[in-house]
């Protein structure tokens, strides 16, 4: 049945006249699947209401952050508390260190680390100080990875830019742009050619340890340990973008995961639990190298806020106390949806392929495997955009991307996944009528 949208196409078209696409972060619009946003109103668990009254079981969780569910009440009652007293001070706060010693507790590869307020400002703050303690200007990164919007690192990105079908950026010089390099994922040996070349002169190798933003992605066995040792090779430092793994994988993160130190880490998403949150660190040598203890200069006005460093403590703090249990049911959770899904798809004839690394996977609609965005890029964009739009009607909220994630949370019930896997039977049977 068509669920109402008559309060969310008027708030749209609202929007539109005010805000670029009528939205604040270019996915969101939905063009990519054929349909407009539904604006939200509430979520409470697992499910979104939109302005309509419509109800939505969520898999999108905010894009990652909500491993715990929305509106959790613990991380509700921190926020809570922390605006009593005070929004903003532009001035340190013993929470700072609450939570900084958490994340450098939780992760292998930090001795230090520097809160700020995106993930987008985790990547290019640490992309610079390698620079800066190089003294190297090249950055190598992976088609389909997404760092981020900073110029250096909108170099064949995946996420929304391939969405929407945007090579790069107008707006990014070249001059900056050829200081990055980009190769294929899950390719060691072109790594090492690439390293052969312009090894003495790349300051880091930037990579999502488990690929986000093409679509879920897995390292193939060997390839993060590949770039560990050709970074030490060539004095070369290896950055793991973590702003989607951090936390999400283990408590500490794809690293703890795959038993692999990189030089610097970048964190968001679930550090904040749900507010604007970034945050990098690494050895105690490099981060000390950051202004005001040394030369390389990053700051920021809301760096810390009082607000996200209460929710991210309350947020980080629970999955400390839940501990590796808590991971090992959302993995449980997560590989019954995957296959329940891929066996109603193979069932209807549905040409699909499934990649998961513990509560994070992507469908894709491809015959697969898919290993690295080449791969992602022949799933039919048209057959995931039907899906989508048969799984919202059918009451699931899904990214509205093939090159996202689907995440279960802690929130997510054995029913919710059930319902789960009979609706996509359902969308699958409709899809296989042509």
């Amino acid at each position: 049945m068509e669920k109402s949208q008559e309060k969310s196409r008027s708030l749209f078209a609202e929007a539109k006249k005010l805000i670029p696409g009528g939205v604040n972060s270019p996915v969101r619009a939905c063009a990519a699947v054929g349909g407009e946003p539904r604006f939200i109103l509430s979520a409470r668990g697992a499910y979104l209401t939109d302005v309509d009254g419509n109800q939505y079981l969520d898999y999108v969780g905010s894009w990652g952050p909500l491993i715990l569910g929305h509106a959790d009440p613990a991380v509700i009652a921190a926020v809570a508390e922390a605006a009593e007293r005070g929004t903003s001070f532009g001035a340190p706060t013993e929470a700072e260190i609450v939570l900084a010693r958490l994340l450098v507790t939780c992760v292998p590869s930090m001795d230090m680390v520097r809160l700020v307020s995106s993930g987008t400002e985790a990547a290019m703050s640490a992309v610079r100080l390698a620079r800066g303690a190089t003294g190297r200007d090249l950055v190598i990164k992976f088609t389909g990875c997404y760092h981020g919007h900073s110029d250096s690192l909108l170099v064949e990105a995946g996420s929304g830019v391939a969405t929407l079908g945007i090579p790069g950026s107008p707006g990014v010089p070249q001059a900056i742009a050829s200081l990055t390099l980009s190769l294929p994922y899950n390719d060691p040996e072109a790594v090492s050619r690439a390293m052969e070349t312009y090894g003495d002169r790349v300051a880091c190798i930037i990579v999502e340890p488990v690929a986000g933003n093409m679509g879920v992605v897995p390292p193939e066995p060997g390839f993060l340990e590949h770039l560990r040792s050709v970074c030490d090779r060539f004095g070369t430092l290896l950055v793991f973008d973590e702003v989607i793994t951090g936390f999400r994988l283990s408590l500490g993160g794809a690293q703890a995961l795959y038993k692999i130190t990189p030089d610097l880490t970048c964190l968001g998403k679930i550090i904040g639990g749900g507010l604007p949150m970034g945050a990098y660190g690494g050895r105690r040598d490099l981060m000390e190298k950051i202004a005001p203890a040394g030369p390389v200069y990053q700051a920021g006005t809301l760096s810390g806020n009082p607000l996200a460093v209460a929710a991210g403590i309350a947020a980080v703090g629970q999955l400390i106390r839940n501990g590796e249990p808590f991971y090992r049911e959302l993995s449980r959770k997560a590989e019954v949806l995957v296959a329940g899904v891929g066996k109603a798809a193979e069932k209807h004839g549905i040409t699909a392929c499934a990649n998961r690394v513990g509560s994070m996977s992507t469908l894709f609609f491809a015959p697969g495997p898919v290993k690295n965005y080449t791969d992602a890029k022949t799933s039919d964009t048209k057959a995931y955009g039907h899906y989508f739009r048969l799984m919202t009607r059918a009451g699931f909220n899904f990214a509205p991307s093939q090159f996202e994630a689907l995440f279960v949370s802690g929130a997510h019930t054995d029913d919710d996944i059930e319902k789960t896997i009979a609706a996509a039977d359902r969308a699958f049977a409709e899809m296989a009528k042509g």
